[in-house]
């Protein structure tokens, strides 16, 4: 990896730790999660000086009008993430809360896979990196 972005990560991370408090055990699978999606943010917007849990709480939350039935993430994974939630058909989804769900976010393929379903259902669109990291740094606080 290039040094001078190893730097910019680490500030990233020392940053985030400071503002927000410590992650809730995040380990090198939901870290090499962030660090992707850190690096497409950066890529995409040159400015990005890093990943809010208080905008992931809120994009948690947020009510959209893509799909009436799925109007928000917590439609189907409550507004309490270390709850276990429920799809429309009622199977039931495991704690989104790494405290909870240490397994969550560990896998980039994976996520990746649910990001792409669940934004196009939610939003009608993909998500943003910057929207999925700071998806992930807020669940990784719960």
């Amino acid at each position: 990896m290039n040094p001078s972005f190893s730097l910019a990560l680490s500030v990233i991370a020392v940053s985030l730790l400071s503002t927000f408090g410590a992650i809730a055990a995040v380990g090198p699978g939901q870290q090499a999660v962030i660090d992707h999606y850190a690096a497409a943010a950066k890529a995409n917007d040159p400015a990005f000086k890093g990943f809010s849990a208080d905008r992931g709480k809120a994009f948690f939350l947020a009510k959209h009008t893509a799909n009436p039935d799925t109007p928000s993430c917590s439609t189907c994974h409550t507004t309490d993430p270390k709850q276990m939630g429920q799809t429309r058909v009622g199977k039931v989804i495991d704690p989104m809360a790494v405290s909870v769900s240490p397994q969550r976010f560990t896998d980039l393929d994976k996520v990746e896979l649910w990001f792409r379903r669940n934004c196009n259902t939610v939003l009608g669109r993909e998500c943003t990196a910057q929207e999925k990291g700071d998806y992930v740094i807020f669940l990784a606080t719960q």
